[in-house]
């Protein structure tokens, strides 16, 4: 086994890249000024016990602990289990939210078994549309299938800042830079999700979602002082 491939399973140098990661993110958003905008119908769901479908574009999908009040119910979120995933959905787990790794093995079928279980136990499920791998900005049909079997309803969150880094990964992956002022935003989805629901109906419910994600997406960048980023 190589050196690199040795340290990067090493449990102890993963164990501090998380807490590393973690305090980073929580020394950002705690030296920053950040607005929130629209999450009083998310969490009068919540408060009414009603858990959610929680959706973000992989880019911001790292202010999620603090788009999610976990004082109000549980939350779950879908990570890969890739290497990098794993490392997200642990980062996560130190702000208090559980995770449900995908996998390339598992079927399609298994995965939605597990998370409707999830949901009907009473967990919000998060999912970053476009993930594990992309290609950036196209959302799944998966959240749609999730609110045609339940009938939870649809959310659709960003965050932005006037300060960032940006990685050079597939989804341009966004970090806020620490004494900066930021948004974070939250609106429902109006659409209803039927269960009847044919491929050509499908795809244009999957259309309408990702328009309103890159909607918010584009409202958070704004509110924070930015201009949109071009798809």
């Amino acid at each position: 086994m190589s050196l690199r491939r040795k340290i990067a399973d090493s449990p102890r140098l993963n164990r501090a890249l998380e807490a590393m990661i973690a305090g980073y993110v929580r020394f950002a958003y705690t030296t920053s000024r950040w607005e929130r905008i629209g999450f009083e119908a998310m969490e009068d769901e919540l408060r009414r016990g009603e858990p959610v479908i929680f959706c973000v574009w992989h880019q911001r999908l790292i202010m999620a602990p603090w788009m999610f009040d976990t004082g109000l119910g549980k939350f779950c979120s879908l990570t890969s289990s890739a290497r990098a995933g794993m490392l997200v959905g642990s980062v996560l787990g130190r702000f208090g939210f559980d995770t449900v790794p995908m996998s390339s093995h598992k079927r399609h079928v298994a995965l939605s078994r597990e998370v409707l279980k999830r949901i009907a136990d009473g967990y919000t499920i998060g999912i970053a549309v476009d993930g594990p791998r992309g290609p950036a900005r196209v959302a799944s049909t998966v959240p749609l299938v999730w609110a045609r079997s339940t009938g939870k309803r649809i959310f659709v969150l960003s965050w932005s800042a006037r300060r960032y880094l940006r990685a050079g990964s597939w989804d341009r992956f966004l970090l806020p830079l620490p004494f900066t002022q930021g948004v974070l935003i939250c609106r429902p989805w109006s659409e209803e999700v039927p269960r009847g629901l044919d491929v050509a109906g499908t795809e244009e419910l999957r259309l309408r979602l990702e328009r309103a994600l890159d909607d918010i997406t584009d409202a958070s960048d704004i509110a924070a002082g930015r201009h949109p980023e071009q798809r």
